[in-house]
């Protein structure tokens, strides 16, 4: 807890002035009283058969002023509150992996059946996009708030080969930072390929003009990488969106998946990883091969570590339904620091009109 105006907490040395005038009063109520001699007039000012109703109404009146005192200095707290403004990029594997049944029914079904249970819990206001990810990334569906959309685009997911997460970071970051330059066809995605061909908008800058100079500038621009963000942000700064990677295998192509992480760091974006799989896999055969299909958990952690986010293993369609879950509450729910002036002048006056209330009731006067 904060304060806007710290300066005004000085009153709160009043209190102990307060307890000491009250116990005064105190004194002095008995003094008349003995001089009096009246026994019942003792018996009443000391207070006997009813001491505590006696000291409750000061005790609280004390309480509601000093909370009164705290309010003068304007008090923050961070809370935890709903965002009304958030976008979360699911990035999906649809490699061939994911007809593996160790998570019934299968992979990608329990993944669909996952991911739009995710999308139905989250505030209708969160855009969310879908991007899936094989041999390469694509986006089958931009961020909108339209859940019809977006769970026709998890119906329409077809499975391919190959796992290019880091190629589904890149497609993912790009749809909340559309100005991103990388290069899915390098294992560096910050250096774009020489020569030109298939280069990302970072290496095309139509420099070789066709007068034997084009060579040099080409292996120039291949030696140059991507440009930069101005200035690197800190690692999960960035609380308006996330990317979700859900997938079940190694990486076989495309970019390093760390270092599109890296990229996605630099950028303040948190993503989360869920690992869909048993740990042992599972040995899939098709078409006269055969290969076993698991997890590479160390990438998805690194991954979530770098950007400051969490890795979820998800071995049983339970683990895959607790993770989202748990993603819910970590990408939804944010911190924030908020004035709670009004919850203390509210405490304040509930406690002063309390103290007075039973004041009367018991004594027939104010404290």
């Amino acid at each position: 807890m904060s304060f806007l105006w710290p300066e005004t907490l000085w009153l709160l040395l009043l209190a102990p002035v307060l307890v000491l005038a009250y116990r005064w009063l105190l004194r002095r109520r008995q003094a008349q009283a003995i001089r009096v001699g009246s026994l019942g007039l003792v018996r009443l000012a000391l207070g006997q058969g009813r001491s505590w109703r006696r000291h409750l109404p000061p005790l609280l009146f004390l309480a509601g002023l000093l909370l009164a005192i705290v309010s003068l200095s304007r008090p923050s707290a961070i809370l935890s509150l709903p965002s009304l403004d958030k976008t979360v990029i699911l990035a999906i594997d649809v490699s061939g992996s994911m007809r593996a049944k160790d998570v019934p029914p299968d992979r990608i079904t329990a993944a669909q059946l996952a991911a739009r249970q995710f999308i139905d819990q989250l505030p209708p206001s969160t855009k969310v996009g879908i991007v899936t990810f094989a041999a390469t990334a694509a986006v089958v569906q931009p961020p909108t708030v339209d859940r019809d959309d977006i769970a026709a685009a998890i119906e329409r997911f077809k499975l391919q080969r190959g796992t290019a997460t880091g190629s589904a970071i890149l497609v993912s970051l790009q749809l909340l930072f559309p100005n991103l330059e990388f290069d899915l066809q390098s294992n560096n995605p910050r250096k774009p390929p020489p020569g030109g061909a298939g280069q990302s908008k970072s290496g095309a800058d139509g420099r070789g003009d066709g007068r034997g100079s084009g060579k040099s500038d080409a292996a120039k621009d291949a030696r140059t990488p991507s440009k930069p963000a101005d200035k690197p942000a800190q690692p999960g700064s960035f609380t308006s969106a996330a990317i979700i990677l859900v997938t079940d295998g190694q990486r076989n192509i495309g970019p390093d998946a760390i270092e599109s992480a890296k990229m996605a760091a630099e950028r303040g974006v948190r993503v989360f990883t869920v690992g869909i799989g048993t740990p042992g896999g599972e040995v899939l055969s098709t078409e006269g091969w055969s290969m076993r299909v698991k997890l590479d958990e160390d990438s998805l952690n690194k991954i979530a570590d770098l950007t400051r986010a969490k890795y979820f293993p998800a071995a049983t369609t339970a683990d895959l339904k607790s993770a989202y879950d748990a993603l819910n509450s970590r990408i939804i729910l944010e911190k924030r620091e908020l004035e709670v002036t009004a919850l203390f002048t509210a405490a304040a006056a509930l406690l002063l009109m309390l103290a007075g209330a039973l004041s009367v009731i018991w004594f027939g006067r104010l404290v």
